[in-house]
């Protein structure tokens, strides 16, 4: 079995028409340095362009907030192996301005002939917010708990509906949810992530049609209040999760213009022939596109962000599919969260190499590591990544990315396998690779039910070719149903993370590593403490020498234990 997260980017001639098409043409990409430029820094602006034609000039123009034209200079000329020509670069010094300005700018590329100005990135303004980069506080120690409220609970009293397949109405409620939050609390998280609850006419929550309303079938404002509230009194984070780029079909304003070429509505939508045709979500008909860049529709989705923030209370977004809005809306849609909520957490959904993820810093406060995911999964799940690449591969993805940038660790989601499933039910799997998670600076993310082993019936690839992400939503277990053992071992893994904040903010050192034996090693150190992780993926006993202990380790299993102090003999030890 194999499974590949990147799939726009699966084969090697995907990925050779992906770096094709992005060195055609005038390309910026936001690319300036600093990346997040600072109060008072004049940040330096980058444009490539690889034409067939010749050029007169590449021109920035700010037009927030004045006006400044800027001429860019030419820079280095490099060949293009793939396109198989000249690539230019050009480059400028914008000037610098004050912390909370928002800058907007376009650039253009003339050609020498005269012809129209050619738009960097196939047109678009671009924007960064000059500001100090800074994740809160409280988003480097949060460990989250994913629910998707159909399957977490339908409430005391109630039972689940009767259902006759996944797509179906299960029946959670809001209800469901706070009447188990010291279950979620016990554990150990201290944040929750939930899956849309708006209202719409599916299981999942992502064809909503109202932005300011609880689902009838969920509860009502008044229940989120209650959620809200109570988790706050447990020292419970809310995480909502928000969808700029599309919403249901059902959406009124969406019907409104349908239904009138001349109405209001129209532009909030991208037409390629009114009524029947439009920009979608992949193609699905039901989930229209909005435009947001159209200023009515772009003030919609910040109004609503606004109001979960400040009126409802939530302490931030995971955004889905950030990759769709523009650059230039998610630097407005942090400003107006930051406003708000100053220690908003936004984190997005972008499934997309780390170069493009990090183009997201100073406008989210960072994505879901998905290119992690991938590594834990071929190295646990599959056994394609040796231990020696997984460890490379660390020591540059920790480096690639600020240390303002936040990158949320998973092994499973909603769209996906769980991993209980790709291992075959095989736990002692699942408890490695979750103490991997739970030992790396990312904040780490469980999605219900893993905890108590929770699994699926079938795997989302059928054999017709079908995917179908619904195969891994099962309803949560519950009472006798739950793996007391597993749970156990979450339970204690969590609150061992929540009490020694050197896992979210100390350094990592490998210090031991034999791929043959299938052992690796690796330290967590600050002033404080340092935290020995040690595992053993292979189906015999080892023993091994890490930083000055001797352990030894059953086949698939960890230890994990904080390291004596100078002068200190005991040693706190979680042994998997």
């Amino acid at each position: 079995m194999s499974e590949f997260i990147f799939g726009s980017l699966s084969t090697l001639e995907k990925r050779v028409a992906y770096v094709q098409a992005s060195r055609r043409g005038v390309q910026h990409g936001s690319r300036l340095r600093p990346h997040t430029p600072r109060p008072g820094q004049s940040p330096t602006i980058f444009v490539t362009t690889e034409l067939d034609q010749a050029l007169e000039r590449v021109v920035c123009t700010i037009i927030q907030p004045e006006k400044v034209t800027i001429e860019l200079q030419p820079a280095d000329i490099t060949w293009d192996l793939l396109n198989w020509t000249y690539m230019q670069t050009w480059q400028a010094v914008l000037p610098a301005f004050p912390a909370g300005t928002l800058v907007r700018y376009l650039v253009y590329a003339h050609p020498a002939d005269g012809s129209a100005p050619i738009p960097a990135d196939d047109g678009g303004q671009f924007s960064y917010l000059v500001a100090v980069p800074q994740l809160p506080d409280w988003a480097r120690e949060a460990i989250v708990y994913q629910i998707f409220p159909d399957r977490f609970h339908p409430g005391p009293g109630r039972d689940w509906q009767p259902a006759k397949s996944l797509n179906d109405i299960h029946g959670g409620t809001l209800d469901g949810i706070t009447a188990h939050l010291d279950y979620v609390a016990d554990l150990g998280f201290n944040c929750l992530w939930l899956n849309p609850f708006f209202p719409d006419d599916t299981h999942h929550g992502y064809h909503a049609h109202d932005y300011f309303q609880v689902n009838p079938r969920l509860g009502t404002l008044d229940d989120m209040r209650r959620l809200v509230d109570e988790a706050h009194r447990r020292g419970l984070r809310l995480i909502l999760d928000f969808v700029a780029n599309h919403w249901g079909s059902k959406h009124a304003t969406f019907q409104a213009a349908l239904a009138d070429r001349h109405s209001e509505y129209h532009d909030w939508y991208n037409w390629i022939a009114w009524p029947h045709e439009y920009e979608s979500f992949f193609g699905v008909q039901d989930l229209p596109q909005v435009n947001v860049n159209h200023p009515a529709a772009r003030q919609y989705l910040l109004k609503a962000a606004d109001f979960w923030l400040r009126e409802m209370g939530f302490d931030g977004y995971r955004l889905d599919y950030a990759l769709g809005p523009s650059l230039d809306f998610w630097t407005e849609f942090r400003a107006v969260c930051k406003a708000a909520r100053p220690d908003a957490w936004l984190f997005g959904e972008v499934v997309e190499t780390p170069y493009i993820q990090r183009r997201y810093s100073g406008r989210l406060d960072g994505c879901l590591d998905f290119g992690l995911t991938q590594a834990i999964r071929n190295t646990f799940a599959f056994g394609t990544m040796r231990l020696s690449a997984l460890d490379a591969l660390l020591n540059l993805h920790e480096t690639f990315f600020p240390d303002h940038f936040s990158r949320p660790s998973f092994l499973d989601n909603h769209d996906m396998n769980r991993f209980l499933w790709l291992v075959g039910g095989d736990q002692r799997k699942l408890k490695l690779a979750t103490l991997l998670q739970f030992t790396l600076a990312g904040p780490p993310v469980v999605y219900y039910g893993s905890e108590v082993g929770l699994s699926q019936m079938r795997d989302i690839a059928h054999p017709d070719g079908r995917h179908l992400m619904e195969e891994s939503r099962l309803p949560m277990r519950w009472g006798a149903a739950q793996d007391k053992e597993l749970h156990h071992y979450y339970r204690q893994l969590i609150h061992f993370r929540r009490q020694h904040p050197v896992l979210a903010r100390g350094r990592r050192q490998t210090v031991h590593l034999d791929d043959p034996a299938g052992t690796y090693a690796y330290i967590r150190q600050d002033d404080q403490e340092t935290v020995l992780v040690a595992l053993n993926l292979s189906e015999q006993r080892r023993e091994i020498n890490a930083a000055g202990q001797l352990l030894t380790l059953e086949p698939w299993r960890g230890d994990l234990r904080l390291l004596p102090a100078a002068g200190v003999s005991q040693t706190e030890r979680l042994n998997s």
